[in-house]
């Protein structure tokens, strides 16, 4: 267990460290530099010079990437170019954003696509299964930025139920700790909505095919022989073995989840780090780039790491077949 641990550590590093070195560069290679947006056309070239050299642009690239990666290692994330500010503060502040927009989407996901799936497979053949799942593959194959403008459109313009953007009202400052709880429920409700639907079916139809081959198993076929209802097997029996194959399945949404926050902070106005790094790709923003960069390559790989783990914990026939392997 622990060599196969270290294996996956040791790769996972590696891989963290080229994709890195990859977007390094290529930011780099792209047309323009942040000097093109930060300076007029009409300054000297001996002021140039000195904003390159403060900035470190005056390097080659592989110099400029040696740098940076000997700050990494003293835990300097640099400055940003266009907010003036720690970039590590612009992590400090921004990430704990998208991690309340994003793990409480997936959690309305999961919430979605476990019922989803229930109904599904207790209803198998029936109209309200094929409704189910017309309805979550409508959701599924659109994309969420359009799903996401059209609930603006419906709960925010024409009914003016729910804010459109943003993640506090203008006045949430003079807002009762309740009150600005209250308005912050309100504006998590729009984007939380647009990314758990825009993906709960694919979840939904996996978990549906896992409960359906757990139904056919000998132990189900005895409750019911005993007389159990039918909601105590899918809750009781069914449905925990059945949760099983979706423990490998976080790694694998991380991804999708984190690019998915990115268009969502970008359409509602949502103060994260999805929208920070596509305002500083847009004003070429190196260090805030690279940091982000970083965090989300960081998430997406433990979150793979640690779907293995959990996976080998809840099924002993894993641990079993890896320890044959090694002898």
């Amino acid at each position: 267990m622990l060599s196969w641990l270290g294996q996956r550590i040791l790769s996972s590093v590696l891989l963290v460290f080229l994709l890195l070195t990859a977007v390094f560069f290529i930011v780099r290679l792209a047309p323009g530099t942040p000097m093109d947006l930060m300076v007029g056309e009409n300054i000297r070239q001996e002021d140039r010079q000195a904003l390159e050299q403060q900035l470190g642009l005056d390097h080659s690239l592989v110099r400029q990437y040696a740098l940076w990666l000997g700050n990494i290692a003293r835990g300097d994330l640099g400055l940003s170019h266009a907010r003036h500010q720690p970039v590590s503060e612009i992590i400090a502040e921004t990430l704990p954003v998208t991690l309340l927009l994003t793990l409480t989407a997936y959690a309305l996901h999961l919430l979605l696509a476990i019922s989803a799936a229930l109904v599904m497979s207790s209803q198998k053949g029936r109209p309200v299964d094929g409704l189910i799942q017309g309805v979550g593959l409508l959701f599924y194959s659109v994309p969420p930025f359009w799903l996401g403008l059209m609930l603006i459109l419906i709960f925010g313009g024409l009914l003016g139920w729910l804010p459109t953007g943003g993640m506090h009202a203008a006045d949430a400052d003079f807002m009762s700790p309740i009150g600005r709880f209250g308005d912050l429920l309100l504006h998590m409700i729009l984007p939380v909505m647009t990314l758990a639907v825009s993906m709960f079916m694919g979840t939904a139809r996996y978990l549906r095919t896992s409960l359906d081959e757990v139904l056919d198993q000998d132990y189900i076929l005895a409750a019911r022989s005993r007389g159990v209802g039918h909601w105590c097997i899918m809750f009781r029996h069914a449905l925990p073995n059945a949760l099983l194959p979706l423990v490998t399945l976080v790694g694998l949404h991380l991804p999708f989840l984190l690019g998915g926050a990115v268009v969502i902070e970008v359409i509602f106005g949502w103060p994260g780090m999805g929208r920070v790094t596509v305002e500083a790709i847009g004003n070429r923003d190196y260090p805030v780039i690279m940091i982000t960069t970083l965090v989300a390559s960081l998430a997406v790989v433990l979150g793979s790491l640690l779907a293995d783990i959990l996976y080998t914990i809840v099924d002993p026939r894993v641990r079993l077949g890896r320890r044959e392997g090694q002898q």
